[in-house]
């Protein structure tokens, strides 16, 4: 009897311990023939291979949020004129993989390439690109959108004649606590910080005298990562070809490094995205043209500055947007001119990268999504 007892507790330690992850993975696309908008994908974590569940046409999605319940997901609509530009919010059926359109709502600037939405599922933004402007979407309590209540427009340019002639807003990324929304500038290169107010009807956002910090000129400030304790931000600068690391406290940024996005002093790299793992102890960016690579660099813990310590290929063409799982055992890599995502292995002890064999056929995939199936 107490032998049984022995093995049928073996067993369920087995069961629980011995499953396999599976993760949703979100896929947005820029629609071409071969791509018609956002994909579902149900990815097995322990064999890095990845099921097509379902899909739902829109146009260019080239950027998703997924609401911190995870029943909606709301994704820009790029290109186009004003009228043509906008935000589309999306209900994930969690059972079946499925996503049901809601409503649609127009971003009344030019070029969205980036959302995101709030903690209390109460404001969506996003940054528009072309209009050089950022949208605030009231989230009604179905999860629909509201119209656009506050559009905060940004001025100047900078050195770069061919890139900076106007202002690109290219992000907009929540503080850690939520307190402040933050947007880099591609075409100002300025790092702007606005003050959030989540309970707001109407303007949910205000600035400062003392919320903008300068780039060096010509960097090209693209996306940005705070790490996990909260005391520093990330910001891969496109134009630069390099990664500068900020001390945050009391709100505000302090330089520490500046720091290539590979081995070389290269510029025009293209250097597109950045994420920190989820324990924060290394640090991914990507760059693009014709280099088509991903940097791996360790994080002082003490201070945040980071060591390269690896430069390797993305395995595709125009490595736009990664993703690395919840887990952190893997990190996946979107090219918007090949028609695949590779996968990569990822040892959580030394940072490193090893490319699989597996890949996820989507083409044009320039923004990756990942949450646990529940």
């Amino acid at each position: 009897m107490r032998l049984l007892s022995v093995i049928v507790s073996f067993l369920f330690i087995s069961c629980i311990f011995g499953q396999s992850k599976q993760y949703f993975l979100f896929v947005g696309t820029y629609t071409t023939p071969k791509s018609e908008g956002i994909y579902v994908y149900k990815f097995n974590e322990e064999n890095g291979t990845a099921t097509f569940v379902s899909k739902v046409k829109t146009d260019n999605p080239s950027y998703l949020a997924i609401s911190s319940n995870h029943r909606f997901v709301y994704a820009v609509k790029e290109g186009g004129a004003d009228n043509a530009s906008a935000v589309s919010a999306f209900l994930f059926n969690n059972q079946l993989g499925k996503l049901t359109f809601v409503n649609k709502q127009t971003t009344k600037s030019n070029g969205p390439c980036y959302i995101t939405v709030d903690s209390k599922q109460k404001w969506v933004f996003t940054a528009n690109y072309k209009g050089g402007s950022l949208s605030a979407f009231p989230v009604k309590n179905d999860g629909s959108l509201d119209t656009v209540t506050q559009l905060i427009q940004h001025v100047g340019s900078s050195v770069n004649k061919s890139r900076q002639q106007e202002p690109h807003v290219h992000t907009v990324v929540f503080s850690p606590d939520e307190k402040y929304l933050f947007t880099n500038d591609l075409g100002t290169d300025k790092i702007n910080r606005y003050t959030f107010n989540a309970d707001a009807t109407t303007l949910p956002l205000s600035q400062g005298n003392d919320s903008v910090t300068m780039s060096a000129a010509g960097n090209g400030p693209r996306h940005l990562a705070f790490s996990p304790n909260k005391k520093f931000m990330y910001v891969i600068n496109e134009l630069a070809g390099t990664v500068d690391v900020f001390s945050y406290g009391n709100k505000n940024l302090r330089l520490i490094q500046t720091i290539s996005t590979d081995s070389t002093n290269n510029i025009d790299k293209g250097s597109a995205d950045i994420h920190l793992s989820p324990d924060g102890k290394f640090l991914y960016a990507t760059n693009r043209g014709s280099y088509n690579t991903i940097a791996t660099y360790s994080v002082n813990s003490a201070d945040g500055k980071l060591q390269l310590l690896n430069v390797q290929p993305t395995g595709g063409i125009m490595p736009r947007n990664f993703t690395i799982s919840p887990s952190g055992n893997m990190l996946l890599v979107g090219h918007q001119k090949s028609d695949y995502i590779t996968i990569f292995k990822r040892d959580k002890n030394t940072g490193l990268l090893t490319l699989t064999n597996n890949t996820i056929p989507v083409t044009s995939a320039v923004c990756l999504k990942m949450i646990e199936v529940e």
